[in-house]
């Protein structure tokens, strides 16, 4: 019961705070033979809906949005700016991870200008709404 316990509250707070790998907690038992589990480390690790050992690109850009505490709708209006698209649905998976490693690098460097860039974008939402 307590690592059943354990299990659900890393779960939540790592979906909470957008994490994108398990706690050893959520990987379950090491009850397999030592043959078996040998084997399986000599095989690479595989890529699982895209995500090469890295949080998803969502993740990553909930948790910038958390982080500095920035507009979500802001973001995604700089964001299919950023892409040169209509709506960020037409931005290809490479656009999108482009913007949120620029996301990235500004917040970090300087935040002000980024809120003051993310601010010109009030007119738009009020436009839209």
């Amino acid at each position: 019961m307590r690592v059943a316990e354990t299990r659900a509250v890393n779960r939540a707070l790592r979906k909470a705070y957008g994490i994108g790998i398990c706690s050893i907690e959520e990987q379950g038992s090491f009850a397999e033979s030592p043959q078996s589990s040998g084997q399986s480390k000599k095989l690479p690790p595989q890529p699982v809906n895209g995500n090469y050992g890295g949080p998803k690109v969502r993740d990553r850009l909930c948790q910038l949005i958390r982080q500095h505490q920035l507009d979500a709708t802001l973001v995604k209006s700089y964001a299919t700016d950023f892409c040169g698209t209509k709506t960020l649905r037409e931005a290809s998976r490479e656009q999108v991870e482009n913007f949120v490693t620029h996301l990235a690098d500004w917040a970090e460097k300087d935040r002000n200008a980024l809120l003051c860039q993310l601010n010109s974008y009030l007119g738009s939402k009020e436009g839209a709404a």
